[in-house]
């Protein structure tokens, strides 16, 4: 049976395409798990940004929880469970209208004395493998900053 020049044609495409799909797939696959790692990093700053406002959340409630530096560094630790290594640290602080700092509470320090509660979050990111140029670990912070109402 003769194939002619079409045939051979056909045949030589077939195994040429499944060359090409070999040799690239593998360049494909570890741009996909590149692609994945950064999204991990996308999804971690977003839990750690996430545990830094629910911390303030909880300290804006009352002038009493804006004072409980315990407790919003708790709140931001319960709502960030999922993340190893979390870690919280709630302040307060104090200004004028204008803009300058302030003692809390200091009595006729400024006639609008406004508060303030910032809770700072920290964690490291941890990547699936080594890979070439890219750090193993990396540091990663979330900040809230809200007025206590």
């Amino acid at each position: 049976m003769n194939l002619g020049a079409r045939g051979t044609i056909r045949s030589l495409s077939r195994g040429q395409s499944a060359v090409e799909l070999a040799l690239i797939a593998p360049v494909l696959l570890v741009l996909l798990v590149l692609v994945g790692e950064f999204l991990r990093i996308y999804y971690f700053t977003i839990a750690l940004n996430n545990a830094a406002r629910a911390g303030v959340q909880y300290g804006i409630n009352s002038p009493a929880n804006a004072a409980d530096l315990q407790g919003m560094q708790q709140a931001a630790l319960n709502d960030g469970a999922d993340i190893n290594g979390l870690h919280a640290v709630a302040s307060e602080y104090c200004q004028c209208s204008d803009g300058s700092s302030v003692s809390c509470g200091t009595a006729g320090a400024c006639a609008d004395e406004r508060v303030y509660v910032e809770v700072d979050t920290s964690g490291t990111f941890y990547t699936l493998a080594d890979w070439p140029g890219f750090p193993r670990s990396i540091a990663l912070s979330g900040k809230a900053i809200m007025r206590e109402q």
